[in-house]
């Protein structure tokens, strides 16, 4: 098929790449021209892994070619997939600006039937706004010409992407046109091989779909880190509870880790969106308000901890930071633990020394060359001459480490594990004063700074 994809951010260039890789012929278009002279290039703006490779494959195989002339992406395919940005408003709201400008955009060019298709996250209503906005743009020009729009959610996570694009566990389309079924099925064949993953619905039901799915994995993680807090306060271990309950098949183990909170680009501002969608129509959602309260919250965690452990006296001190991205397996900072923490070190008077193997050039993107922020080549530059450590994202290189050479590192035997990577009991053996979430006991020092006593 002739596919068109509108936006190269995330869920485009995963999107257009994957519907590549299955020998559709795709054009992604972006109104960003260094963005697309990059991808022209071989130069893919986020990491994730196994894209780059699937992009050049198929950049060089002629299925997947870039652009920024809208006219030839609207010319090009019959399914024009709108993958463009939906970042909140200042309400908390979805802002469709960017999706209702593709949907004008489509309207000026095109000469033919269209399947339009909102694979960017957005309310319900969407649709109708969009076919709204085409028709009113058509009927400006005096034509008259055949669309559908129709409901396609993504359901990607990020370090995972191509693995939840070929392989998911649902393919979500929302329309009562057959024309349209009749096209996503071809669309989609050679990803609904094994058993039939697609699932047509409603288009306003589709659109629920989406936001339900992410605020209820929030859900999840903030109830997990609420149960969490309890457990520090009664003296339980949160990992044994989390094995109980996980071992119920109604629960399971997924999302239910405890931590420091959720970020990226997806769970923060669709839990808003929801919340805000349900104000709209007059419906108070409390449990996603708590939801949101609840990660605010958490992510405040880290720097209680490391204050208490230095009683509240962080100034001139070095923090060493291990991993910035909101979650392994990619470059993204967007609401990302690690900003609430390091802003809170910043503004305490203290330096930030941190390691991440993916983020730091966005990490200096977002924040730029200053004083109190030093990023270094690895883990162990990191902590080297560093008076504590913090843990803030489980990459796979965090996961083993030797207390003992831990210790000689720092400057003060502190960590504050934000994603509970390293059992308190083996930290309490190095000397280590270990400050996890849920963790049960930590541990206290004396006036020379030697793990003394468990409190």
């Amino acid at each position: 098929m002739k596919i068109s994809i509108f936006g190269t951010g995330y869920v485009g260039l995963v999107t257009g790449t994957c519907l590549a890789d299955v020998g559709h012929h795709v054009v992604c278009m972006d109104v960003d021209a260094a963005k697309i002279d990059g991808l022209k290039q071989g130069e893919i703006p986020i990491f994730e892994p196994g894209l780059e490779s699937m992009v050049l494959r198929n950049v060089e195989a002629g299925r997947l070619n870039f652009t920024t002339d809208a006219r030839q992406a609207v010319e090009h395919g019959v399914l024009q997939f709108i993958a463009v940005g939906t970042p909140p408003d200042e309400d908390g709201s979805a802002d469709l600006k960017y999706v209702l400008a593709v949907a004008e955009t489509i309207g000026e060019h095109m000469n033919d039937y269209k399947v339009i298709i909102d694979k960017s996250t957005v309310p319900v209503g969407t649709a109708d706004r969009v076919t709204a906005r085409v028709a009113e743009v058509l009927a400006e020009r005096g034509e008259s010409v055949d669309f559908d729009v129709c409901s396609n959610p993504e359901f990607l996570k990020e370090g995972a992407a191509l693995e939840d694009f070929t392989r998911g566990a649902r393919i979500v389309v929302g329309t009562d046109s057959e024309k349209v079924r009749e096209r996503m099925r071809e669309c989609y064949a050679p990803y609904n091989r094994n058993h039939e993953k697609l699932m047509f619905m409603e288009v306003r039901a589709a659109e629920l779909t989406k936001y339900a799915a992410n605020a209820m994995l929030a859900t999840k993680i903030s109830f997990m880190n609420e149960i969490s807090n309890l457990a520090e306060r009664l003296g339980a271990d949160i990992e044994e509870v989390r094995r109980g309950i996980g071992s119920d098949p109604r629960i399971g183990y997924h999302f239910i880790y405890p931590g420091c909170g959720y970020g990226g680009s997806c769970f923060p501002k669709d839990v808003q969106a929801l919340a805000r969608t349900a104000s709209q129509v007059g419906y108070d959602a409390e449990l996603l308000t708590a939801v949101e309260s609840v990660n605010k919250r958490q992510k405040v965690t880290l720097f209680d901890k490391l204050s208490r452990a230095f009683d509240g006296d962080l100034k001139g001190k070095t923090i060493a930071v291990w991993g910035l991205a909101f979650k392994p397996n990619t470059d993204d900072m967007r609401d990302a633990p690690s900003r609430t923490l390091m802003e809170a070190l910043w503004d305490a008077g203290a330096t930030v020394q941190a390691y991440d193997p993916e983020a730091m050039k966005e990490c200096r993107r977002i924040y730029g060359e200053r004083d109190d922020l030093v990023l270094v080549a690895d883990r162990q530059q990191a902590v080297k001459g560093a008076d504590a450590l913090v843990v803030c994202t489980e990459w796979k290189e965090f996961r083993t480490l030797d207390g003992e050479w831990l210790k000689a590192q720092l400057g003060f035997p502190v960590v504050v594990d934000g994603r509970n990577l390293f059992e308190p009991a083996a930290m309490k053996a190095v000397g280590l004063m270990y400050y996890a979430v849920g963790r049960g006991d930590t541990l206290k020092l004396d006036a020379e700074n030697e793990c003394v006593s468990l409190q």
